[in-house]
């Protein structure tokens, strides 16, 4: 595909404007993909409204989105095992291959990782059209929906916190915070077998949909005290605690969570760097506390997960979004938190 594309391209905090550009062609080892859906995630959300995510400063125009759906429109030199007209979910970071940490198979903490929407790395896919290397490009089974596609990325987050903390069948575990994440992380942690949930959260939205995906109770921290409740459980806590809010609050919460010799799994990212933990209590209960940098070779098991039915990852969606409604369906996500579990955009 040749010609031109409109591109959303953000040109400071609470500034989108409209820019043609020409369509990305693809190079040796690569794909040419026209986008159907995007998932709008929390990280574009600090982007727009700050100015900045943590460390990540744009330097200038950026462009925001990474979790994407698509359709393969052109093939570049040398890939082989797609055709024009594949369904297909790409995975973001573009890792370099050849440093320690990717020969490791920790690709995801690579250095010269080349991540959508990052500053200095790669511009996101609030466009009609992207590249994309072939090698962390993945095919869609026929029903699973390219909308699915896009909301696999995640799905790898919260699959990958359940991994490096081996939740196990017959486990407890809470998680505190109900948005896109948590409710990945709970739907990651049922589908490893985990039955006994328990979440938090402070919108009552997000937990009627936690209650749906199968939580096992809900607490809304502005009126119950989770605390209390898990110390009337066998052993006086859970084996696992998830804090997927990315807060203050959630996070000092985490250590008085466990039952002795339990996990502590840090999934949020919190816009400030520095947050308190209840290390006496860590310490009494030799707890272990895991930190959580995206996810590594998980979207073929994601796509295996959804596409089996173990995972379904449809319901997490409460706003879909056309394309030339980006700007206000990014607006509207960030000023109605209460409202929005999650926001796609339909391109």
């Amino acid at each position: 595909m040749e010609g031109t594309m409109k591109v959303a391209v953000m040109t400071g905090p609470l500034q989108m404007e409209w820019e043609e550009r020409p369509i990305p062609q693809p190079k040796r080892g690569e794909l040419q993909i026209k986008l159907e859906y995007v998932g709008v995630c929390g990280s574009d959300l600090h982007f727009y409204s700050e100015g900045r995510l943590a460390n990540w400063v744009p330097d200038g125009p950026l462009v925001l989105g990474h979790e994407p759906g698509g359709v393969v429109t052109a093939i570049g030199e040398g890939v082989t095992g797609f055709m024009v007209g594949d369904r297909v979910a790409l995975e973001p970071g573009v890792p370099c291959g050849h440093c320690e940490d990717c020969l490791k198979g920790h690709y995801n903490l690579c250095k010269e990782v080349k991540f959508m929407a990052i500053p200095k790395e790669k511009d996101g896919v609030f466009s009609e059209y992207c590249t994309h290397s072939a090698s962390m490009t993945f095919k869609l089974p026929d029903h699973v929906s390219t909308l699915e596609g896009a909301l696999m990325e995640p799905l790898a987050v919260g699959m990958h916190a359940c991994e490096l903390s081996n939740a196990k069948l017959g486990e407890t575990a809470v998680v505190l915070g109900a948005g896109c994440i948590g409710l990945v992380t709970l739907m990651s942690l049922k589908a490893r077998g985990v039955s006994e949930i328990y979440v938090a959260d402070i919108l009552d939205k997000r937990l009627s949909k936690a209650k749906e995906l199968g939580a096992s109770r809900v607490f809304n921290s502005k009126t119950e005290n989770i605390e209390e409740f898990v110390k009337t459980l066998p052993g006086g806590g859970v084996d696992q605690v998830y804090e997927c809010a990315g807060n203050r609050i959630t996070t000092l919460q985490t250590c008085r969570l466990i039952k002795r010799a339990g996990k502590v799994t840090l999934v949020g990212v919190s816009p400030e760097p520095v947050l308190e933990l209840d290390i006496a209590t860590l310490n009494a209960m030799e707890g272990t506390i895991y930190s959580v940098y995206r996810y590594r070779n998980l979207y073929p098991a994601a796509i295996s997960a959804v596409s089996n039915g173990l995972i379904p990852l449809k319901a997490i969606v409460s706003h879909t979004y056309d394309f030339k409604d980006v700007i206000k369906g990014v607006d509207y996500n960030l000023n109605h938190k209460d409202d929005v579990i999650k926001a796609v955009i339909k391109m």
